[in-house]
């Protein structure tokens, strides 16, 4: 795990890879609790029996926003950034979802720095990210995210 105290040493990993998180499985349970919460309750996602016959992945598969909804609790595996008062998510740019993540898969994220800037005292982070499936060569998506860091 990287630990980062203050904009300086954040500063240091621009054009770097920051790490690779573990791997988290993604059951059926995280994707039915994930339907109730957003009201999306698609067939392919909840309803394993239609999907094994009528679905070209003859499975169920999470939401693409629920793989996105992974990406702070993976980070936190990745980077420890003491010393902040305050993040802010601020944007998703070129988000592209590549591959559909199958129930039971096992996901991880990949994160390079790609830029950090000093806003009078805010410090803009733009994170290339990629979630990676296990045993696949495509990822589930790539994005560049932007938080806002508000160190002490």
């Amino acid at each position: 795990m990287v630990v980062i105290n203050s904009f300086a040493e954040f500063e240091q990993f621009v054009g770097k890879e920051m790490g690779t998180s573990e791997y988290l499985k993604i059951t059926q349970e995280q994707i039915n609790k994930f339907a109730d919460a957003t009201l999306d309750h698609q067939w392919i996602h909840t309803d394993p029996k239609r999907a094994e016959t009528e679905s070209p992945f003859k499975t169920t598969i999470a939401h693409g926003y629920l793989t996105l909804s992974v990406v702070p609790y993976l980070w936190e595996q990745i980077a420890q950034i003491n010393n902040i008062k305050m993040l802010i998510n601020y944007g998703i740019e070129s988000l592209k979802f590549n591959q559909a993540v199958m129930v039971n898969s096992e996901v991880r994220l990949k994160v390079f720095l790609k830029s950090i800037v000093n806003l009078r005292g805010v410090s803009k982070a733009e994170l290339n990210i990629e979630l990676e499936i296990k045993d696949s060569k495509k990822p589930a998506f790539t994005a560049t995210l932007i938080f806002l860091y508000h160190f002490k």
